[in-house]
Parts: structure tokens; sequence; C-alpha cells
């Protein structure tokens, strides 16, 4: 696309951009992305590419992550049944150790490895380094997942002052010394809100909050976290969406100014949300 961009072009197009640069200069923008949106490796060179670049233009950008499809991949492959509870991973000591690994390990590297590649300065850490996350067991039957009770931001904020894109991976630290699997749309809620963050996107694999799921273009643009509720009792916000929300609502609750739902499938997501006035997903207010 930019190939077929005259000069004149090019140069209007950054000019259109300056009033968002200058909205998010310096400002914390959290991004969360998991699941099936990393599963594409051209995407996530997108969405990589996307972060090195707001990070160069004097965004403070935090990147949590998850990794449920990675996971169940890797208990599959040691011949483990992934097992779920109200969309929870039911996490016991083994699974616990491949969480790990996974999370910490490969995603984590893998994500730093990409940022630094494209030119940013990335550093990995997870929610155990500095006590960042701590947690307690969210129920005895789903065995080491955790909901967390305190949160230390500042192995994050030492990083960025640095000029560093830190790297989360969604674990906490327990009372009890264990390591606790932790929802990453929750992780990432709570550390928007004590980071103070200008706004949250959540990168999904879907267009965003639909009034009817089968039909992208009913997609709701802006949703007032007074009118989710209406939203869920009327099952347009079902299922796997629930808790999505949920944390979004969360997010803004804490102090995040604005939350996007965005499509991670979509090339150029981020920028398009951010440095537009077109916006692509869904917004929380």
């Amino acid at each position: 696309m930019t190939q077929h961009l005259t000069n004149a072009q090019r140069a209007e197009v950054l000019t259109a951009a300056l009033p968002y640069i200058q909205e998010y200069t310096d400002k914390i923008v959290l991004v969360k992305y998991g699941g099936n949106a990393m599963i594409n490796e051209e995407l996530k060179n997108s969405v990589m590419r996307d972060i090195v670049l707001l990070s160069l233009i004097g965004v403070k950008v935090v990147l949590v992550h998850g990794g449920g499809p990675e996971i169940s991949d890797l208990l599959r492959r040691v011949g483990k049944q992934s097992e779920f509870v109200g969309g929870l991973r039911v996490t016991d000591e083994e699974t616990s150790e491949i969480v790990q690994m996974v999370l910490a390990g490969k995603i984590n590297k893998s994500l730093v490895g990409k940022l630094e590649l494209l030119g940013g300065k990335a550093v990995g850490l997870s929610g155990m380094d500095g006590h960042m996350l701590k947690a307690v067991p969210v129920s005895k039957e789903l065995g080491y997942v955790g909901e967390i009770t305190e949160i230390n931001t500042q192995p994050i904020l030492d990083m960025l002052e640095k000029g560093y894109i830190p790297v989360v991976s969604s674990l906490a630290f327990g009372e009890d010394g264990h390591v606790y699997n932790v929802n990453a749309d929750t992780a990432a809620a709570c550390l928007a809100g004590s980071l103070k963050a200008e706004c949250l996107i959540s990168m999904t694999d879907i267009a965003g909050v639909l009034r009817n799921k089968d039909d992208p273009a009913s997609l709701i643009p802006r949703i007032n976290v007074s009118e989710a509720p209406q939203l869920m009792a009327e099952g347009v916000i079902s299922g796997g969406m629930i808790p999505k929300v949920e944390c979004c609502i969360e997010a803004i609750r804490r102090g995040v100014k604005k939350v996007f739902i965005l499509d991670g499938r979509i090339p150029h997501a981020i920028l398009i949300e951010i440095l537009t006035d077109e916006g692509i997903g869904t917004m929380f207010v």
C-alpha cells in the first residue's frame, strides 16, 4: 500500500496523525495480546511493528500477553488433557510447570525477540518478577489459578523510564511460594489501572462487540460501562466475550480513560485505532 503513495501523500498521512501522536506522547498505553490473535506469524509481526513505532514516537507501551492455545498445544504433546471451569484452565502442579515454561519462557522471549528485531528495545518480565503480581487461589477446584490481591508496578515503571517496552506474562507470585496462572485479561486490566494508563487495548480474534454475532456490520463502536449489564442480559455480550468485557469495565473502574477491544486479525489495527479518528473496534468509556 505505502509503495503507491507519493511523498506528498506520505507527508499528509504523518501530519494527519500528529494530533493523535501528541495526545499519546509520554502516556502509557497497555496492549493485551494473546490467544488466537497471536497464532498467525505475519499478523504478529504487524502488531509488533505497530508497538515499536508507538514506542519510537514517545508512547510508553506495555505489552501483557497470555498464551492459552500454546499451553493447550504443549499439554496435548505431553499427553495431558486441558480442562476448563468457567473459562479458566484447571491448573495442577504439572500444568503449572508447563504454563510457566510457555508463558515466561517460549512466548515471552519470542515476543521480546520480535520487538528487538524490528528495532525496539524490549525486556521480558513475568508477574512474579519484583512481586509485580501477588495472588491467592481462586478456588480449590481450579488449583494454581490465581486471583490478584496486590500489584507492584515499579518494575514496569523502571523499564519504561529507561526506554524499554516491558513484555509481561500473566503469572503471579503466591503468598504460599507457588506460582499462579492468572487470566491475562484480568492481569492487563489490573496493571492498566495501577499504571494509570491512558488506554488499554485488548487484541482478540473478533471484530469487537457485535449486536448480531453473525454479522460483522453490526459492530457496536462505543459502549458506556453502564450499558454493559443490559447487553449481557440481552445476550449481545455472551460466552467468552463476558470475561473480556468484565475486564474492560474493571479497567475503566480502576481509572483507565479508554478501553478498546480490537480485531487482532486486521493489520495495523492498533495504529488505525490510536492514530486516526476512524476507529475499528469497540471502545468502552
